[in-house]
C-alpha cells in the first residue's frame, strides 16, 4: 500500500541516526522529498551520503540545526523552503532520556528535560507552521515515549517531561486543526539502538546471539513480543500518521511498544 506522499516534502528532526534515519529512508522509498537535521554535521553528511547512494533519484537536503535554538530552526526552515518551496509533513524526533532516580536527579535535569521535550517540538513547529498551513495535507508527528503514561522511577525527570509532551501534542491537535494541520504522536517502548548494541558487545555470556540476548532482556522486562522493536517499525507508524492515509486522525498517540503498555 502506498503512503500517498509521492512528490510531497517532509522534514525530520534528529534524522541522522536510529528511528529518525529509518524514517527518512522510508519517506524517500515512498517518493517524498526529505529535509533532515541534527546537531552533528559529520553524522549528517555521512547519513546523507548513504541515503543518496541508496536513493540516487531521491531529493535530499540536510543542514545542522539545534532544535533548542529558535533562530537556528528559522534558518533551517528558510533553507528548506528555498530548496523545496514548502513542506507537507514535519516529524519531530529529537530527544533522549535522563537516567536517574529522584534523589539523584539534579534541579537542572528537570528543566533540561522539559525544555528538550517541549521546545524540541515547539521551535521547529514555529519555524514551519506557515508552510504546513499552506499544505493541503499539513501534519506534525512527534516521537514520544510510553513513559508519558507509564513512568519509570529510574527516569523520573524524563517520564514527567514525556507526560508534558503528550499533553502538548493533544492541545496542539485541537489548536491547529483550524489551520488544517493534524498533530499526532507515537509512544515508544524499547527499541534497538546503538546503545543496546554496545551493551550486547559487553555481555558476559559470549555464546548468546543478538536475538537470544534481546529476547532475554524483553522477557525480563515483560514485553509480550519477547523482543525489542526495530527502528523501521516506529518509522512506519510515523510515516503513516504523517501521511494522507491518516487524514481523519488528529490528537492520537499510537502505542508502538510490542505490548509493553500496562495503561488503559
Amino acid at each position: 500500500m502506498s503512503f500517498q506522499i509521492e512528490r510531497r516534502v517532509a522534514v525530520v528532526t534528529g534524522g541522522s541516526s536510529g528511528i529518525g534515519l529509518e524514517t527518512v529512508r522510508l519517506l524517500l522509498e515512498s517518493g517524498a522529498s526529505v529535509a533532515f537535521c541534527g546537531r552533528d554535521a559529520s553524522r549528517l553528511e555521512a547519513a546523507r551520503d548513504r541515503l543518496a547512494e541508496a536513493h540516487p533519484e531521491g531529493e535530499i537536503f540536510t543542514a545542522p540545526c539545534d532544535v533548542l535554538d529558535a533562530e537556528a530552526c528559522r534558518e533551517f526552515a528558510a533553507q528548506v523552503e528555498a530548496r523545496f518551496g514548502g513542506i507537507d509533513m514535519l516529524i519531530a524526533n529529537a530527544g533522549q532520556g535522563y537516567v536517574a532516580h529522584l534523589d539523584e536527579t539534579p534541579d537542572t535535569a528537570w528543566l533540561d528535560e522539559t525544555n528538550l521535550k517541549l521546545r524540541g517540538v515547539l521551535n521547529p513547529l514555529a519555524a514551519f507552521r506557515g508552510a504546513l498551513r499552506d499544505s493541503d495535507i499539513g501534519s506534525l508527528t512527534c516521537v514520544n515515549s510510553l513513559l508519558a503514561l507509564q513512568p519509570e522511577p529510574h527516569m523520573i525527570a524524563t517520564s514527567a517531561a514525556r507526560a508534558a509532551l503528550l499533553n502538548l501534542t493533544h492541545s496542539l491537535a485541537h489548536e491547529l486543526i483550524a489551520e488544517g494541520i493534524r498533530v499526532n504522536s507515537i509512544l515508544l517502548g524499547m527499541v534497538e539502538s546503538g546503545q543496546w548494541r554496545r551493551r550486547f558487545e559487553q555481555r558476559e555470556d559470549r555464546s548468546q546471539s543478538w536475538q537470544e540476548w534481546v529476547a532475554g532482556i524483553a522477557t525480563k522486562r515483560g514485553i509480550p513480543m519477547k523482543r525489542l522493536g526495530r527502528p523501521e517499525e516506529p518509522a512506519r507508524a510515523l510515516v503513516f500518521l504523517a501521511s494522507p492515509l491518516a487524514s481523519f486522525t488528529t490528537g492520537a498517540a499510537l502505542d508502538v511498544s510490542g505490548g509493553f503498555n500496562r495503561h488503559l
